[in-house]
């Protein structure tokens, strides 16, 4: 009975996306990673980008890295990008280009987690598996009238078992999908459009009034915040640049990052550590980027280097910094890089 009314909205109501409308299991897949921690009204044009560039498995597998992440640039979240082409090197040499229609085998694929991988076997392959993720845990959680914290293991499952009863046993993908949009437009977090669900009739919570209370969630710890002073270090026509070695943002061009400090003297330390003789040349603005757990808190500022000698990182040209890799966090320090150089 739910499935079949969920599907009858569906079928009316479902979103158009463009990633929608197909089973090519790659498309599915990378439509997918790109739409971890990133909203669907963003995911559209990279998707669109990334496949002309890379139109199958093959062409990103064979790709080097960093123009994979150059393609990546402004979605956040790298390791995806990261994860994503590993992935694909494993797709194109142990499976020769086909994905596994087997949740266990997309399971094991680099970044693909148990959502992903439901996502893809059920699109793809039809297979009968619940794709997990906010959306159906809020719609399932005030249908079925679950109270309890859904960050609990023993609650993930119940709403699992809940999920996969529902199933119907053609149209995975599209069940999967109509609780998706179901959630995204109707069965929204804070106040749902109770009036226009086709499952209200169904729903628990509707009946009891509560819609509004569900899901039960802990509080969630408020990202850390540091201080970060970044360093713009020019040198004639060139600026210096670093690639990251560190887990947050790694492989990708940043500029001299200094955490847990504002003061240019712990700056002009790590500048004379990395080789480089520079002059202090003022401050330039600040700028703030949230990561997950974290949150950047900048201090940006800028140094004239004697020469372009330096004992890690290079100095690049306007155009070779504009080519590189780099992060949403360096957006505003790279904004300030290109009136630098253009000056």
């Amino acid at each position: 009975m739910l499935s079949t009314l969920l599907l009858a909205w569906y079928d009316a109501h479902g979103r158009v996306l463009p990633f929608r409308g197909t089973k090519d299991p790659y498309r599915i897949w990378l439509s997918e990673i790109m739409l971890q921690q990133t909203r669907t009204e963003t995911v559209g044009a990279y998707y669109t980008r990334f496949l002309e560039r890379f139109p199958d498995v093959f062409s990103l597998a064979a790709a080097p890295e960093q123009d994979v992440l150059k393609c990546w640039e402004g979605l956040g979240y790298y390791s995806r990008a990261r994860n994503l082409h590993r992935a694909a090197k494993q797709v194109a040499e142990k499976y020769h280009g086909t994905f596994p229609a087997d949740l266990d085998a997309l399971r094991a694929l680099p970044g693909v987690g148990d959502y992903t991988a439901a996502a893809v076997a059920s699109i793809a392959f039809d297979l009968p598996a619940p794709a997990m993720d906010g959306n159906l845990t809020r719609v399932l959680s005030r249908v079925h009238g679950v109270r309890e914290d859904v960050g609990m293991p023993s609650v993930k499952r119940r709403l699992l078992e809940l999920a996969q009863s529902d199933m119907p046993e053609t149209r995975c993908g599209d069940f999967n999908q109509a609780l998706m949009d179901l959630g995204a437009t109707v069965c929204t977090p804070g106040t749902p459009d109770c009036a226009a669900c086709s499952l209200r009739l169904l729903c628990d919570a509707y009946k009891a009034g509560d819609a509004d209370d569900l899901p039960i969630k802990a509080a969630a710890k408020p990202p850390l915040e540091l201080s970060v002073a970044v360093a713009l270090v020019t040198c004639r026509d060139k600026i210096w640049m670093i690639q990251r070695k560190e887990t947050l943002l790694k492989n990708l061009w940043v500029y001299l990052l200094v955490e847990n400090t504002g003061n240019p003297a712990d700056m002009e330390k790590a500048l004379k550590s990395a080789g480089i003789r520079a002059a202090f040349q003022g401050t330039l603005g600040t700028a703030r980027h949230v990561f997950t757990h974290r949150v950047w808190n900048m201090t940006l500022y800028h140094y004239i280097a004697e020469n372009p000698a330096c004992r890690e990182g290079r100095f690049v040209t306007l155009s070779e910094m504009r080519a590189l890799p780099l992060p949403t966090a360096m957006r505003a320090a790279r904004e300030r890089a290109e009136k630098l150089l253009g000056e």
